[in-house]
């Protein structure tokens, strides 16, 4: 993966005015953009394959090399042509078989607006005919009902979870071929995780067509966690902050931000701690005089471009700053808007001087 490490160029220098702390969009757009947005057409389950300790491992070793490296793509099953697909456990809506009947079948409706807000989540959305399709795609599960406790289940078994979204989907009873072009129907209950917030935003994947037979989807319900991200190894934290971090030169007139990193996809601050360290280890090894640049403080949150979440973005600083100084919320470029969510501090637990 690419990243970028912003230092200051000389340590100790006070300045007149902080380095730029504003969303580094150059950063942002030069890293790919995530593979994987949602599950494949014919995915029945999917079980979540992100590793956060590999991660992890991955940022230590990019803030120390700083090579540049692909995103792995979800591998996606071929069923044989006509081949018969699993049944569904939803209401089927044969009277017509047809996508507009599913679309205005009612029951479903009914399921979604009386299913219950799972325990430590808050509703993001209800009943929409869309599911989320953004960076963060995590796994997808196919239920026996539409169960939101088993779904949210799934997401708290996970690693970086913070999102579910369930929904009924219009799935074709046999893999569609030319021998079977359009299929009768079954109705699936669908459960997909998500490594960040969820909002009815993310949710433009209305289906699509399977040779003749169209997919769509009813009764969406999208739910994000209220806990915070883990705790790490040698950090106090996390701390809920409002914004992200946009801190003045300190009380001896120096400045502490030291630079930021940025990983598409799953919002995993475990990268940001990993990164953080190496980063002061890096700037050890060439220190100037005898000082350098240690992180000993960094903000993590997630980047979003016109409420859909892209990925983590980490910045790092010398010092740690308080609640107050987030004041940083999103930046307009152009037409878009980036804005900040999920942002919380980490402090190192032994702050380290910056001095060999």
């Amino acid at each position: 993966m690419r990243v970028t490490l912003l230092t200051l160029a000389l340590v100790g220098l006070a300045i007149a005015n902080p380095i730029p702390q504003e969303i580094d969009f150059a950063q942002v757009q030069a890293e790919p953009v995530p593979t994987a947005t949602g599950p494949a057409v014919t995915a029945i389950n999917q079980p979540p394959t992100y590793n956060v300790v590999a991660a992890s491992a991955s940022a230590a070793q990019a803030a120390a090399t700083d090579p540049a490296s692909a995103s792995a793509k979800v591998k996606r099953g071929v069923n044989d042509p006509c081949g018969k697909q699993p049944d569904g456990y939803g209401p089927q809506s044969h009277n017509p078989d047809t996508p507009d009947s599913f679309s205005s079948n009612q029951a479903y409706t009914n399921i979604s607006q009386n299913a219950a807000t799972p325990q430590g989540y808050s509703q993001s959305f209800s009943n929409l005919y869309g599911t989320t399709s953004q960076g963060g795609y995590l796994g997808l599960y196919t239920l026996q009902s539409y169960d939101t406790v088993k779904c949210q289940q799934y997401c708290d078994a996970a690693p970086a979870c913070f999102a579910i979204n369930i929904y009924l989907e219009r799935d074709p009873s046999l893999n569609p071929a030319d021998a079977c072009p359009n299929p009768s129907s079954t109705t699936n209950y669908k459960c997909t995780l998500w490594g960040s917030f969820i909002t009815k935003d993310t949710a433009t994947n209305k289906g699509q067509y399977r040779g003749q037979f169209g997919v769509v989807i009813a009764g969406s319900n999208g739910y994000n966690k209220l806990a915070a991200p883990p705790s790490y190894t040698n950090f106090t934290g996390p701390t809920e902050l409002g914004g992200a971090i946009n801190a003045p030169l300190n009380t001896t007139g120096y400045n502490t931000y030291v630079g930021m990193k940025y990983y598409p996809g799953p919002y995993d601050p475990s990268q940001c701690a990993a990164s953080c360290q190496a980063t002061t280890a890096y700037a050890q090894r060439h220190a100037s005089k005898g000082f350098y640049n240690a992180c000993n403080f960094f903000n993590s949150y997630v980047l979003s471009i016109n409420n859909v979440p892209q990925g983590t973005y980490c910045s790092f600083y010398t010092q740690p700053w308080d609640k107050s100084y987030s004041t940083k919320y999103g930046q307009n470029r152009g037409s878009d808007y980036y804005a900040v969510s999920q942002s919380y501090a980490y402090t190192l637990s032994r702050q380290d001087r910056g001095q060999v």
